[in-house]
């Protein structure tokens, strides 16, 4: 019996350098990455659809990496971490004095990224109000800058990704049915860590060797112990799960064999599920509203804590079964 897996610090050289940073072999994993190279040849928009963690941004990258447009921008933007009120300029720009604080002309990611391509992060968070002038710029390659009048046009390949069902949202009236069908030109659904247990040892000893050397540690095995345990884990929060462990764990490692605490593998069944990001958007809506006395707008209310329109967290509390 094999008591420990070694070489973990082996150098992964096998991992093609056009998928940088894409580790695995798995059937599963191959299969994206076919898909990924028949898409990249065109200028076809890609939709990469998958859970939290998966890799996402890597695939959408590797589009890039491989296609023509290759050594032209890569611009990205996720559309959850920007307000509304600020979103759309990071889109299109905005002309000096379109809004307060608007104190110099500013290009925005489309222009940034023409003649490369724009990824579009967490595709299903964009306003409502704001999908009708993304359909234009993706089917006519044109806009107006906020607060301008001038028509720019450019030429950009799309690339989106988002963890939710978009078709859910159509049925609910969140997502514009058009703007869906021009982002589903060419779906690629990235698999869950769960459906890649062959990648594991691989991931493992990959990030090992990338922490032990950011740390100068010098990690030579890993228990076989601790492998199987990881490969028998459910990995809810995916490859980024599974990188942060390690990280931790290499921080924690006082010899030449990588020392993971077990138990944080054990605390999480394999039948059990992960907070969705719903879940914990209405938990995080819930204490705002709480500590604003139920207060939706106005200046104190909550949607001014949030940091959004009154109308956008009415929709929101809407969707996620709040009550005023």
């Amino acid at each position: 019996m094999i008591v420990e897996e070694r070489s973990a610090v082996q150098s992964e050289d096998r991992v093609v350098q056009r998928f940088e940073k894409i580790v695995g072999h798995s059937r599963a994993l191959e299969d994206v990455l076919a898909l990924v190279r028949l898409v990249a040849a065109t200028n076809s928009t890609a939709l990469i659809l998958g859970e939290t963690g998966t890799g996402k941004e890597l695939i959408a990258r590797a589009v890039h990496r491989i296609s023509p447009r290759y050594g032209r921008p890569f611009v990205k933007i996720n559309c959850a971490a920007i307000p509304f009120e600020l979103l759309e300029s990071e889109l299109f720009g905005h002309e000096r004095g379109a809004f307060t604080g608007a104190i110099a002309q500013k290009a925005g990611r489309f222009e940034l990224a023409n003649k490369g391509t724009l990824f579009l992060d967490e595709i299903g968070d964009i306003p409502l109000e704001l999908q009708p002038k993304l359909l234009r710029a993706l089917q006519e390659h044109e806009f107006e800058r906020l607060g301008g009048t001038r028509t720019i046009k450019v030429d950009v390949r799309l690339v989106a990704a988002t963890n939710r069902d978009l078709a859910q949202m159509i049925s609910e009236r969140e997502f514009r049915a058009d703007l869906y069908y021009r982002l589903n030109v060419f779906p690629i659904s990235v698999p869950p860590l769960r459906e890649r247990h062959d990648d594991i040892p691989k991931l493992v000893r990959y990030f090992t060797q990338k922490y032990s050397r950011r740390m100068n540690k010098h990690i030579e095995t890993i228990p076989q112990e601790t492998m199987e345990a990881m490969i028998r884990y459910a990995w809810p929060g995916n490859v980024r799960e599974l990188e942060n462990l390690i990280e931790r764990a290499v921080i924690l490692t006082r010899s030449s064999a990588l020392q993971i605490p077990l138990s944080e593998l054990r605390a999480v069944p394999e039948t059990s599920t992960a907070v969705t990001l719903e879940e914990a958007e209405r938990d995080h809506i819930l204490r705002v509203l709480d500590q604003a006395h139920g207060v939706v707008g106005g200046p104190n209310g909550a949607a001014a804590r949030l940091g959004m329109k009154r109308t956008t967290l009415q929709s929101k509390m809407k969707k996620l079964g709040i009550g005023r």
